[in-house]
Order: structure tokens, then sequence, then C-alpha cells
């Protein structure tokens, strides 16, 4: 039994995507699957037929609309699941769709159809990914960087039409320009890609030397990007039209740049505010006094430490933080204290700490310790 492939996800789409997101997609990927793209390449030819298929049916709402009821067996003999072949299909004579499609099977018959003129296949350009890493003190202040990127640009030489003298390609013999071909099977009539000329509508005889027929060639592009002051971590840009580019008058693709910003060896940032942990003194956490610490731009901040300071205790520095995006505000600094205990004693500072612990009691220096062995006392067995 042959598994049916589904027309959304060869188109990379879910159900309910929009008629211009499948479009950008088919563009994506018949540019990528692109025989001229992949000489040789029998499944990347497979592909290309088949993904111009589902873009045949999708693309159109009358033909969606049958295929998301009734599958591929809307356009097969019958249709519809048996009975009659039109029921429940809306066709609307009036307007485009399969009006078109009978109109020029009879302009076809009369002759008319065989000397239209063939359409320029034009082709939107993919979109690219560009990953860029800044410092948090970019991040902050904004930046401007120069990136460069690969691109593919329409060849000079040929006006992207591929071909040696640069003059438009002849018109395909099989589909007469259209691209398309039709087949009628009983009151369905299927239109799918040329398999002559691969839906261009023309045919590359004589190919151009400089891109070898296929109408672009690969380059490398420098932009200037500027990154705004206050840009959050794993930040998404777009920058219209700077993608590839289009062949043979189609849209250029975009340009998005992903931000990353660097691990700081001194600031962790949440949102916009940013948190520090600064050792301090047994000495200056039990009897208070001053610090000295950088901030985000470098400069000096002079923070009072409280007497009696505990390990993990905060202090909040309100607008010290980041910079808010398109904000002229800024988060504020979370300092963390954390007390070290001296190591490598000298004998004298062991005779103090000794004179220290004698006069000392529980409930004026250690009122945590006292309430914590309070509670644990009857623990003990006697």
């Amino acid at each position: 039994m042959t598994v049916e492939t589904d027309y959304y996800e060869l188109l990379e789409v879910q159900k309910t995507a929009s008629a211009d997101e499948i479009k950008r997609s088919y563009h994506k990927l018949a540019m990528k699957y692109h025989p001229d793209r992949n000489p040789g390449d029998k499944e990347a030819e497979n592909k290309f037929k088949a993904i111009n298929e589902a873009y045949d049916v999708l693309k159109d709402a009358q033909k969606r609309a049958a295929y998301d009821r009734y599958g591929k067996q809307a356009f097969t003999n019958g249709g519809m699941g048996g009975g009659n072949p039109f029921n429940g299909f809306d066709f609307n004579f009036g307007g485009s769709g399969f009006s078109d499609i009978f109109s020029d099977i009879f302009s076809d018959f009369m002759g008319g159809g065989r000397g239209r003129s063939a359409r320029s296949q034009a082709q939107d350009g993919a979109d690219i990914r560009y990953n860029l890493e800044i410092t948090l003190e970019e991040a902050f202040n904004g930046v401007e960087k120069e990136i460069k990127i690969p691109t593919t640009t329409e060849c000079e030489d040929c006006h992207g039409h591929g071909t040696a003298d640069g003059k438009e390609a002849p018109v395909c013999p099989n589909c007469h320009g259209s691209g398309k071909v039709r087949t009628q099977r009983g009151f369905m009539i299927m239109e799918t890609t040329c398999p002559h000329c691969h839906g261009e509508g023309r045919v590359v005889k004589d190919a151009c030397k400089k891109c070898g027929g296929n109408g672009f060639i690969q380059s490398e592009k420098t932009l200037k990007i500027k990154i705004p002051a206050g840009i959050e971590d794993n930040t998404r840009m777009r920058i219209s039209g700077e993608g590839q580019s289009g062949i043979r008058g189609g849209d250029n693709g975009d340009l998005y740049v992903f931000i990353t910003i660097k691990e700081h060896k001194l600031f962790i940032r949440d949102g916009a505010n940013l948190y520090v942990r600064v050792p301090i003194s047994m000495a200056c956490a039990a009897l208070g006094g001053k610090i000295e610490i950088p901030d985000i731009k470098g400069e000096k901040i002079e923070i009072d430490v409280p007497a009696g300071t505990q390990t993990d205790q905060q202090k909040k520095i309100v607008g010290e933080g980041m910079t808010i995006m398109r904000s002229n505000k800024r988060g504020d600094l979370f300092v963390q204290f954390r007390v070290e205990t001296p190591t490598h004693l000298s004998a004298r500072q062991k005779e103090l700490l000794e004179e220290f612990r004698s006069i000392s009691n529980e409930e004026n220096c250690q009122p945590e310790a006292k309430g914590f062995f309070d509670k644990i006392k009857d623990l003990f067995v006697a």
C-alpha cells in the first residue's frame, strides 16, 4: 500500500497556513530543489516536482478546499468520494479558479492557446539567517556591527535569463511557455508542472558561461547592522530585502539576524536588571563600611555595607541596571554580598579572634545560631 504524501507536509507549512505563508515556503523550497541547482540529483528533481504539484493545488482556494475535504481523491476519476463529482464544490465561473482552466481549454480547442506569450518565471529570493554575538556592554550602549553574508545576485552577463546571448530563452515546446501541462480525468482537469522546462516556461539550450545557466551567481556582501541599546538575548532582527536576490524580477528575500549576548565575567542579566556578587570581609560585614564596584558603564559606584550584613543579603541600586530598549529609563542593579571567612591567620589575628569568641554569646552575636540550636536540642538523645 502506497502512503499518500500530504501536500502541507511537502511545503513544510501547517494546515492553517495563510496563502502568503504557503507562497513564501514554496518559493524557498523551489529554489532549494530546483534542478539547475542540483544537476544530476534525481531525488532533488522528484522533490521539485512534488512541491510544484502541492503548490498547484494549495495556491488555489477552491482546489485547496477540495483537497482539505477529500485529499487527492478530489482530483481523480469520480472525485469527492464517489457520487456527484462536484458535490460540495463551489465553482465560481464569474472569477478566477477553475473557470480559467475551462476557458483555457476551449481557447486551446479553438486554436488560441498556442499563441499566448510565455510568462515571466520570476522567483523570489530565499531568506538568510545570520547569528551575531555581542557583549553585554554593547547590548547596554547599542552598537553598529559590520557583517558579511553569502548571497546570490542576478547574473550581469545574461540578465538572469541563463542564456549565452543574454536574451530570453526559447519558449518551451511542451507547455508553450505556460510552465504547466493539463490532463483531464473524467470531469476533473489536473494541472501539473511541465516536466520539460520544470515550470520555467522556457528552455535554456546554450547556457551562459558565467552562471552556468542558473541566471544568478554566488557572491558576498557587507552590511552594517545597527543594534539598539537594551536589546535582549536571543532577539531576532529582520532586515527586509537583504536576503538572497530574486531572479527574473522576483522579490529579494529577507535577512534575519539572531542576537546572542556573551556571558559577562561580573554581571548576570535578568531582563532590565543586573546582578553582581561581591565578596566582603568578616570585619566589614560585622562593623559595616563602604566598598567600590564598577558598573556596566565601567564607572565606580560606592556602596554602603550595613553593619551585621549576612551572606546572600542583597542591596538594590536603583537605575544602575540595563538600558530599557526604546526608553530613557534603566533597570536596577542588585548587589549580593558574600561574607568571606578569613584564612591563613597570623598569630595575633588568632589571638584576637579567640578573645572575641571568649567574650561573645549567641544572643548578641549569633541570634540565628541560637534560634537554630533551640529548635534541634529536643532531637538529641539524652
